[in-house]
């Protein structure tokens, strides 16, 4: 039993041995290959700088929303549908049923491709979208790629292959757009966050200002539009019988519609209410230049030292 017990402690002494040899040769290779390791992270680190020094300023301006308090519509339907739900049903009208939220709807149609093509076709922004290249703080101005847009005779340029052209195409558009642009809801509180990102920090600002106002438009549109077809259809079904207890029903259908008008045609915060509304930002929100030189410095000296151990083992094994 003695001799087994030490055999293991002679076996112990001898691994960890071996083990402080190994680390001792680990890091003599190390110390061996620094030159080539600082070389090579010299080189990273270099590239790191010259990397983050040509990537241009992106400057964010956002604006805080609070979704508006719908006061037309569901309060009034929810009581027509506790009253006459029974009749409705039987005249084939739906009053009650859960719908989509409408500030969860709103928040998805800016996010739409639709609403992306209506926004850059109708403001005509397709040009600093795609083709911005600097911004010029001294006269808040945007130079763009001479290879892509030619802004004195406002022609593309861009040489694509087909089946792509010259100008942009409104799912490129979307897609370089989707990338700019930020629609967060909190969960705790409910209040919406739009932001967008961009070379000009007034080009960032003045477009989040359109999105709220175009989207708070489109869906009073949306409302008003289909609170006229519904108030149409009513008005025929009215002429089409003559049971008094439907007839009320929709004539009250009726008021309900008239009261979703009245309150989009008054109200120009129709979806979201502006809390905290949008500035021109006065610092960048990327990039982070100092990051990246940390980065590249850091991988430059982990892939310097990898090489240094893998040429030595490499030699080792021949």
């Amino acid at each position: 039993m003695s001799n087994e017990l030490n055999k293991y402690q002679q076996d112990s002494e001898f691994s960890n041995h071996s083990d402080e040899i190994d680390l001792r040769e680990l890091f003599a290779v190390i110390w061996q290959g620094k030159w080539l390791i600082i070389a090579i992270t010299a080189v990273f680190t270099i590239g790191a700088v010259i990397f983050a020094i040509n990537q241009p300023n992106i400057y964010k301006s956002e604006a805080l929303l609070a979704p508006a308090d719908s006061e037309q519509g569901g309060g009034g339907l929810a009581a027509l549908a506790g009253q006459f739900g029974g009749l409705a049903s039987m005249a084939g009208i739906n009053l009650g049923g859960g719908g989509v939220d409408k500030t969860q709807m709103a928040m998805e149609v800016m996010k739409s491709r639709q609403f992306t093509s209506d926004f850059i076709q109708k403001h005509n922004v397709l040009p600093d979208l795609m083709a911005a290249k600097k911004w010029n703080m001294a006269d808040n101005t945007i130079r763009y790629d001479d290879e892509l847009y030619n802004e004195a005779d406002k022609k593309w340029l861009r040489i694509v292959d087909a089946p792509f052209k010259p100008k942009p195409s409104m799912q490129e558009a979307y897609k370089v757009f989707s990338k700019i642009i930020a629609v967060n809801a909190a969960k705790d509180t409910g209040m919406v966050t739009v932001s967008v990102e961009h070379l000009s920090p007034a080009v960032a600002h003045q477009w989040v200002n359109w999105l709220v106002a175009d989207i708070n438009n489109e869906m009073k549109q949306r409302d008003v539009t289909e609170a006229k077809r519904s108030t149409a259809f009513l008005r025929i079904q009215i002429q089409q019988t003559n049971v008094a207890d439907i007839r009320s029903i929709l004539y009250k259908l009726i008021e309900e519609q008239a009261k979703t008008i009245m309150f989009a045609e008054v109200r120009d915060e129709y979806v979201f209410k502006t809390i905290d509304p949008a500035l021109i930002p006065e610092e960048k929100s990327k990039p982070k230049r100092a990051l990246i030189c940390v980065l590249g410095t850091m991988l430059g000296g982990m892939l310097g030292v990898i090489l240094v151990l893998i040429r030595y083992f490499v030699r080792k094994e021949s």
